[in-house]
């Protein structure tokens, strides 16, 4: 059961339930949830009931997902629509933009607004596939100060895979709350409405900077993937993520609604909060995971797999094994790797890869890349260590080590990136970051083996 009882100003001790996607039962009032039909003529407590699908209704039972929400007015009590300007929030596909081949770096972003919130410290780095087609993903950087008050966000276009970087963020969401912070990861559903605030924002003597990535996928709803010759014991746990109890809000000031359809924005008054579900149940619901409870899989022997054992959540697409859109991690792990290069390797890839870095450093690069920047390398665009790596794990001791100070991750899809006009120029972008390849030169030696 969810926390007993729930208003506006409640903040009560949180409760959550384990595992991946589960179907879960949820009231804030007891009895709230009708016993045998999803629908009944007469809901308890005068509810409404209202389902919210994130699937087709025909879709297989092992990929159905949808969730009964009962709540206080139904989602039709609002406003009409009316558009809203977000110049920095871009949507594939961009026109007149080809994607750019070149290796690009960004550094952290600096704020934009020293009083902004979520959705006004949004900034779009890259976007691919096409969001009407359902394919593909949009990439972000987020940077705020403030909660975002009366105002609610609903992304019709895909889900929200939010990774922050620096700063704890409170998530209000139909379902309930969640506390999420650095080093943990929060996915919002498509079309769930939420409110994203600075955990310890009632410290007003405080000023709460929250910064951190944003992927947002227009395909298929991000799963697990599948083990394989790993086993049953590895990667990511189901029973590590966390989805909320029930908690809901009755207020009736003035509330915006904030939506984003088909690549727009649109805006509607309520004259109520949009959380006023009462009670839930269903697999479809935002979730958190801690990313330090991933189980690293290495190599006992030489060389080292593929990246994609570092893989979290991934979304298929219509291509067996090529992803619309990946989420990697590379975390705190140990090297024990015989006679071999550790870090990662020269590489050119099928897949676009876009990373950035949660905290410490990545085992690749030496320096230009600190927590919160952000690098795109796009399909078969050469990357690997620079030169200052190169040359220090080539004569480096390989006695067992752990990489300890380390949490990078990786956005990485079959499709290519567009980087937005926005992100070309910005002035926090590493314009010579090509530079740091430079230094590697040939030590070909015919004669002498």
């Amino acid at each position: 059961m969810g926390d007993q009882g729930s208003s506006k100003r409640r903040k009560d001790t949180l409760r959550y339930h384990s595992g991946f996607r589960n179907h879960v039962s949820s009231e804030a009032l007891p009895g709230a949830l009708p016993v045998g039909q999803n629908s009944p003529q007469r809901c308890p407590y005068g509810l409404y009931a209202e389902q919210l699908s994130g699937s087709a209704f025909t879709a297989p039972r092992s990929h159905n997902l949808r969730s009964w929400l009962y709540r206080i007015r139904p989602s039709v009590v609002q406003g009409a629509y009316r558009p809203l300007e977000m110049p920095r929030v871009a949507t594939a596909p961009l026109k007149n933009i080809s994607p750019d081949p070149n290796p690009m770096r960004w550094d952290p972003m600096p704020m934009v607004d020293d009083d902004s919130d979520f959705l006004e410290g949004l900034t779009t780095l890259a976007v691919n596939g096409d969001v009407q087609t359902q394919t593909g993903c949009g990439t972000h950087l987020y940077a705020f100060t403030r909660g975002m008050r009366q105002r609610f966000f609903c992304n019709a276009d895909g889900e929200l895979l939010i990774v922050p970087q620096q700063g704890s963020l409170e998530v209000r969401s139909e379902m309930g709350l969640l506390h999420v912070a650095s080093g943990e990861i929060v996915v919002i559903p498509r079309g769930i409405k939420f409110q994203l605030n600075p955990l310890d924002e009632s410290d007003s003597d405080t000023r709460h900077v929250c910064r951190g990535y944003v992927a947002e996928n227009y395909g298929a709803p991000l799963e697990l993937p599948s083990l394989g010759p790993i086993g049953a014991n590895g990667l990511a746990n189901p029973r590590d993520f966390l989805a909320p109890s029930a908690w809901y809000e009755e207020c009736s000031d003035d509330h915006e609604l904030v939506t984003k359809f088909a690549g727009g924005f649109w805006m509607a008054t309520l004259d109520h909060s949009p959380l006023d579900v009462v009670a839930w149940h269903g697999n479809y619901a935002p979730y958190k995971y801690d990313l330090a409870t991933f189980n690293a899989i290495n190599t006992v022997s030489f060389d080292h797999p593929d990246p994609s054992i570092f893989t979290v959540l991934t979304s298929p697409s219509d291509t067996a094994g090529v992803a619309n859109l990946d989420f990697v991690i590379f975390p705190p792990r140990w090297m024990v790797a015989e006679n071999t290069f550790r870090p990662p390797y020269f590489h050119r890839n099928l897949m676009s890869e876009l990373m950035g870095l949660i905290h410490g450093e990545y085992d690749a690069k030496r320096e230009g890349f600190s927590p919160g920047s952000a690098s795109l390398h796009n399909a078969m665009t050469p990357h690997g260590p620079d030169a200052a790596t190169f040359a220090a794990a080539s004569q480096a001791d390989l006695a067992p080590q752990y990489q300890g100070n380390t949490l990078a991750f990786m956005f990485e899809s079959r499709y290519l990136f567009q980087a937005t006009p926005h992100a070309l120029k910005a002035e926090f972008r590493q314009q010579e970051y090509g530079a740091v390849w430079q230094g590697l030169e040939s030590h070909f030696t015919p004669h002498t083996r």
